[in-house]
C-alpha cells in the first residue's frame, strides 16, 4: 500500500514530507473541500447558543445542558460511521455531506431552546460522522510519511469552515432573531455534493482484501484513545462552548467583536496545525502532542483569567500552541485500528470523548452560575488534558513513518500461492 508516493530529498516546510502522486493530491483536495461544512456545522451551535439563549431567556445552566445534550447525540455517529466498515467510506461521506447541512439548517425554525437542541442532536453527529470518515479516507490513502500532514491540512480546512461561521455571526446583531440566519447559510455547502461524488474514489485500503475485525484484541488501544479524548474534552468543550458567553457577559463584547476576537486569535492556529503535522510526521507524534496539550491548556485557562490585551495574547498563544497537538493526536485513532474496524473504533472513541464534553459543559454551567468565576473553573478542568499529555509520553506507541499494515499486521492478507 506504500506506492502512492516517493520520498522527496528536500521539501518546503509547508509541503507534505512525501511527494504525493496525482491520485493522492486529488483525494486530499476533495476531502479538504468536504471538511468545510464539518467545521461550520460543528461550531454552529457553540457560536450561536448564547444569542439563541437571549431570545429564549435561557440561563447559563440551560445553555450548558443544551450543549451537553447535543454531544449526547453522538451515538448517531456510532451507527453512521459503523456503516463505513460494511458499505464503504465513499457512500457514508456522500450521505452525511448531503444530510448534515439540511438537518442543522432546521434550527433556524426553532421556537425554543429545546427544539433548537433537538435539531442539533441529529445534525451535529452527522457532521461529526462526515469528519471521521474524511480522516479515515485520508489515512488510508496517504503514504506513510504524510498521514499527519494530511490530517493537518484537513483540520485547517475545517477551521476555515468554522471561520465562515464567525464571518456570518454578526448577522446576530441584526436583531433578537438575527442568529437564525447563521443556520440558513450552511445550505450553500450542498453545492459540494456533486463535486465530491464526481471526484472522490473509494479508499484503496477498503477496496483491498481485508479481514472482518472486531473490538476483541484491540481493547487497550481503544480505551487509551477514548479516555484521552474524554479527559481532553473536559476543558476543550467548555472553553469553546462558553467563550462567547464569557466575552458577552463578562467582557461586554458585541457579536461583531466576538467574531473579531475569534478570527484574530484563532487564525494563527492554522500555522500551528501545519507545523504540528510536519513535526509529527518527521520527528514523531508523542512529543508534539504532549507539548501542544500542555501549553494549550495553560493558555486556555489564562484566557478566562485575564482581560484587556493579555486576553487576546493568551488566546492567540493557546490557538498556536494547542494546534500542534491536533494532527499528532488526530491521526492516532485511524492508525491504531485495522481496516475492518477503523470506522466503528473511531466512532466509539468519539462517543466516549464527547462524554467528557458533556460532563465539562454541565459542570461549567453549574459552577459558573454559582460562583460567577470562569478562571478557577477552567483551571480545575485543565487537569484533564494535562493528564493526557503524560499518558501520551508514557503509553502511546510511535506510529510516524510506519505503514498501516505494520501497525495492524492482521490487515496483511496473504495471496494464495499460484500453481
Amino acid at each position: 500500500m506504500g506506492n502512492a508516493a516517493t520520498v522527496a530529498p528536500t521539501v518546503a516546510w509547508w509541503a507534505p514530507p512525501d511527494q504525493l502522486d496525482r491520485r493522492a493530491w486529488r483525494v486530499l483536495i476533495v476531502l479538504a473541500l468536504a471538511s468545510l461544512p464539518v467545521g461550520y456545522l460543528n461550531t454552529l451551535l457553540t457560536q450561536t447558543v448564547s444569542f439563541a439563549a437571549d431570545e429564549f431567556h435561557a440561563s447559563d445552566t440551560a445553555q450548558g445542558f443544551s450543549l451537553a445534550a447535543v454531544r449526547g447525540g453522538v451515538l448517531i455517529a456510532l451507527v453512521v460511521v459503523g456503516l463505513a466498515d460494511r458499505h464503504g467510506r465513499r457512500l457514508v461521506a456522500l450521505l452525511t455531506l448531503a444530510s448534515a447541512p439540511i438537518v442543522c439548517a432546521l434550527g433556524a425554525l426553532a421556537p425554543n431552546l429545546v427544539v433548537l437542541t433537538a435539531t442539533q442532536i441529529v445534525g451535529r453527529p452527522l457532521a461529526i460522522s462526515l469528519g471521521l470518515v474524511i480522516v479515515i479516507i485520508a489515512t488510508e490513502e496517504m503514504p506513510k510519511g504524510s498521514r499527519a500532514y494530511a490530517v493537518s491540512l484537513l483540520s485547517i480546512s475545517a477551521a476555515v469552515g468554522a471561520g465562515a461561521c464567525l464571518v456570518v455571526l454578526p448577522l446576530a446583531d441584526l436583531g433578537e432573531r438575527g442568529w437564525r440566519l447563521v443556520y440558513v447559510a450552511p445550505l450553500l455547502f450542498l453545492a459540494l455534493v456533486p463535486v465530491v461524488r464526481r471526484h472522490l474514489p473509494e479508499s484503496r485500503r477498503y477496496e483491498a482484501p481485508h479481514p472482518v475485525a472486531e473490538f476483541k484484541g484491540h481493547g487497550r488501544r481503544f480505551w487509551l484513545l477514548a479516555m484521552s479524548g474524554l479527559l481532553t474534552n473536559l476543558l476543550v468543550a467548555p472553553a469553546s462552548g462558553f467563550q462567547n458567553r464569557y466575552l458577552k457577559k463578562i467582557r461586554h463584547f458585541s457579536a461583531k467583536r466576538v467574531a473579531l476576537f475569534s478570527l484574530v486569535t484563532n487564525t494563527p492556529g492554522g500555522l500551528g496545525v501545519v507545523v504540528g503535522g510536519r513535526l509529527a510526521d518527521n520527528h514523531g507524534r508523542r512529543i508534539v502532542a504532549a507539548v501542544g496539550l500542555a501549553c494549550g491548556s495553560v493558555a486556555t485557562v489564562a484566557v478566562f483569567s485575564v482581560g484587556g490585551a493579555w486576553m487576546w495574547i493568551w488566546s492567540t498563544a493557546g490557538a498556536l500552541l494547542g494546534a500542534l497537538a491536533v494532527p499528532a493526536l488526530g491521526v492516532y485513532s485511524a492508525e491504531l485500528f485495522p481496516t475492518g474496524l477503523r470506522g466503528r473504533a473511531n466512532a466509539a472513541i468519539t462517543v466516549v470523548s464527547l462524554a467528557g464534553s458533556a460532563v465539562g459543559l454541565v459542570l461549567t454551567g453549574a459552577l459558573v452560575h454559582d460562583t460567577g468565576g470562569y478562571g478557577p473553573v477552567m483551571a480545575g478542568l485543565a487537569i484533564g488534558p494535562l493528564t493526557v499529555a503524560v499518558l501520551v509520553l508514557a503509553l502511546y506507541p510511535e506510529t510516524a513513518r510506519i505503514e498501516l499494515e505494520d501497525i495492524n499486521p492482521e490487515d496483511r492478507v496473504e495471496e494464495a500461492p499460484t500453481t
